[in-house]
């Protein structure tokens, strides 16, 4: 039986920042166009932060019943470890799906009802990611997946409920964190192409090898940098954007040098943190802007 403090675990907390910095970034997005909606920012956050939880969830219940998980490198999985029974954590995962659900409805019906839509494709997304007979996790669609909905839907989703309108600087603020987003599942992957190989899980990174992984990585990162220079369009306080360079080399560091298995740890935590660095003071730049 897993204990509150597993179950917590389980949930990942590391991934958080995919959730946060998005709904940061298109606040502060709605905020340039004057049409920042707090009550609304903060549902979004449920929102974001239940579908995270739930594919995290739903990934371990998936991996866990192909034994995936029967060798990991990294951190607690509670299928795999058999710390919850494979039911428990499925209903965990459809119940933060249901939250997800219900608030985004909430949303939609407060701005445009086709964000239902929207909404059920994310959870069918979140859901397929590992599920189902042909999961397009294990086929190295991952990173394109979490580019899209924790990068573009997310971001621009959260922006368009508030000011009821995108515009081009919320839409390369999304492609930013997108990347973020993705080099934050690269360095995941990377850490274990060789229990994915073994078990047959043909990630983008088990796809590019080793060292086309880690220069993904590295790619990936610097985009949201480029993206800063962009902004200096829309105002000059995008500047502080690079304030989050720093945290960004150190997140590359353990993939630059060579590092492996629980080495590369501190690149996935480092890459999230990054991103949330980039977004706070993203967000704080497009509202005084």
């Amino acid at each position: 039986m897993a204990s509150v403090s597993q179950w917590i675990e389980g949930a990942r907390p590391r991934t958080l920042p995919n959730a946060v910095a998005p709904v940061l970034v298109g606040t502060g997005a709605a905020a340039s166009l004057d049409g920042a909606v707090w009550w609304k920012a903060l549902l979004a956050l449920v929102v974001s932060m239940a579908l995270i939880v739930g594919v995290n969830y739903a990934n371990d219940y998936s991996d866990g019943i192909r034994g995936t998980d029967d060798v990991r490198v990294g951190p607690l999985r509670l299928v795999g470890s058999k710390l919850a029974s494979p039911a428990a954590v499925k209903r965990a995962a459809f119940a933060c799906f249901g939250l997800a659900g219900v608030v985004g409805a909430v949303l939609a019906l407060t701005s445009a009802w086709w964000l239902i839509l929207v909404g059920a494709l994310c959870i069918a997304g979140a859901w397929f990611y590992t599920g189902g007979r042909n999961p397009y996790g294990y086929s190295g669609f991952g990173e394109i997946a979490v580019f899209v909905f924790f990068g573009l839907i997310a971001v621009l989703g959260t922006q368009f409920v508030q000011a009821e309108r995108i515009d081009w600087a919320g839409a390369v603020s999304a492609v930013a964190v997108g990347s973020f987003s993705s080099a934050v599942l690269v360095a995941n992957n990377l850490r274990d192409i060789p229990t994915d190989t073994e078990s047959g899980k043909r990630t983008l990174a088990v796809r590019l090898g080793d060292k086309g992984t880690r220069t993904l990585h590295l790619a990936l990162l610097v985009v949201p940098f480029v993206v800063t220079l962009i902004l200096v369009a829309r105002t000059p306080w995008a500047l502080v954007g690079l304030l989050a360079l720093p945290l960004a080399v150190k997140a590359n560091a353990p993939v630059r040098s060579g590092g492996l298995g629980l080495a590369l740890i501190p690149a996935l935590a480092g890459t999230g943190l990054a991103m949330l660095a980039w977004g706070a003071t993203t967000a704080l730049a497009l509202g005084l802007g």
